[in-house]
């Protein structure tokens, strides 16, 4: 069974989610920055002395972008949180950037454990959703919203 596949009954289970939100989390944080196009230092170029560059000061780190297929899934799991509530995407994406639970309970402003049972509903609802409907699209995911069939997470 492929990692970036659900299991061979074609069923989405919230584990299965959650680990394509990690993967998409993790996809985004590779991209390259966003930069904007036509403007230009027109100053010369800082050349170093070879004990200068041992300093450290600059990181040189490189980073591989990620592959087609990647950016194409992580793209996919972007439309499939048209179905979450503004608050439910800012959980799920948080916990997928490997956000501290303290740190989201914080912002959202609730207990650790309520943290988590809400994250756990979001992500159910996801997989109820991609189980629904066997196309996740934006239309079809989002679809349901309008119909009522579900209350928000948030609501007691």
């Amino acid at each position: 069974m492929d990692k970036h596949t659900q299991n061979a009954a074609n069923i989405w289970t919230p584990e299965a989610v959650a680990d394509r939100f990690e993967e998409a989390a993790k996809t985004a944080r590779n991209l390259p920055p966003v930069r904007v196009q036509g403007y230009f230092s027109v100053w010369p170029r800082i050349v170093r002395e070879q004990w200068a560059s041992l300093s450290g000061d600059e990181k040189s780190s490189y980073r591989a972008p990620p592959t087609p297929e990647a950016t194409a899934r992580m793209q996919e799991v972007m439309q499939w949180v048209q179905c979450l509530e503004v608050e439910e995407r800012h959980l799920v994406w948080m916990r997928a950037s490997k956000e501290r639970w303290r740190t989201v309970a914080t912002r959202l402003g609730v207990c650790i454990k309520t943290a988590q049972r809400r994250h756990e509903k979001a992500l159910a609802l996801v997989a109820a959703m991609l189980n629904h409907s066997n196309t996740p699209t934006v239309t079809t995911v989002s679809s349901s919203r309008h119909t009522g069939l579900r209350p928000s997470i948030f609501e007691r």
